[in-house]
């Protein structure tokens, strides 16, 4: 039987119950951010990074999404995302992607700031989606930025004016894009409630996000990110597994 932080077999009190108390923040929410990472994906059968199966397991990312490996090792770097787009393409949102984007219609979610790069948040019918990371469903030239096409990519062509290919995914070391991260710190400040699905928070300075607020907090993971306990937050609920929405 899976466990719940702070659910006692038999239930407990009810407002020690971290499942009641969870749907009674969001039931009551109107300016809700949700923060989500490469967890959320799983279920629509993409790889995450950091579990006992993710990528990180058995690929050092600082040897693949780095700008160091796109421009010394490409063969490298091209070989790592084709591969993760070859994967996306049987990747479809599942039921947790279509009742967020349902929370949105009803005016309870504000937006969703997004860690992953896949789109299906947006395939769900989200909005409000600020992409942190970028996205792997589009591309362009490392040196002079012309947009290009996934399959001009996967064939590994230059641009005209002879430079690498690349999708549109922040690389480590570089910069997030200002308008994302403005408009995540912007809907974090004047959240009621914080929701984080599906991410370790180890990558700065995206780890930082959920805790720029005194808005209560709900953890949804399959495992502890190490934050649980952060001081700023009144009210925590903590889930270190998987839930049915």
């Amino acid at each position: 039987m899976n466990r719940c932080k702070g659910l006692s077999d038999d239930g407990g009190n009810e407002r020690d119950n971290p499942i009641i108390r969870a749907a009674a923040l969001i039931r009551d929410a109107r300016r809700m951010a949700l923060v989500t990472g490469a967890g959320m994906s799983v279920d629509s059968g993409v790889k995450d990074f950091r579990s006992r199966s993710g990528w990180w397991r058995s690929i050092d990312p600082r040897t693949v999404a780095t700008v160091e490996a796109l421009e010394r090792r490409y063969d490298l770097f091209h070989e790592f995302y084709a591969e993760r787009i070859r994967q996306l393409k049987t990747a479809v949102p599942h039921e947790g992607h279509f009742i967020l984007a349902e929370w949105e219609k009803r005016g309870m979610l504000a937006c969703v700031c997004t860690q992953n790069v896949d789109r299906l948040h947006q395939t769900a019918g989200s909005r409000h989606v600020h992409e942190l990371h970028g996205t792997i469903r589009e591309f362009r030239c490392h040196d002079c930025g012309a947009p290009h096409d996934e399959e001009t990519f996967l064939r590994k062509e230059r641009c005209a004016c002879g430079g690498r290919l690349r999708p549109n995914v922040v690389l480590f070391g570089e910069m997030l894009p200002s308008d994302a991260w403005q408009a995540s710190l912007d809907a974090i400040r004047t959240a009621d409630v914080v929701l984080v699905i599906g991410t370790s928070l180890q990558v700065a300075p995206v780890n930082q996000l959920p805790f720029l607020t005194k808005a209560p907090h709900i953890f949804i993971n399959a495992e502890e990110t190490g934050h649980e306990d952060h001081p700023i937050s009144p009210v925590r609920v903590i889930f270190f597994r998987r839930i049915e929405v």
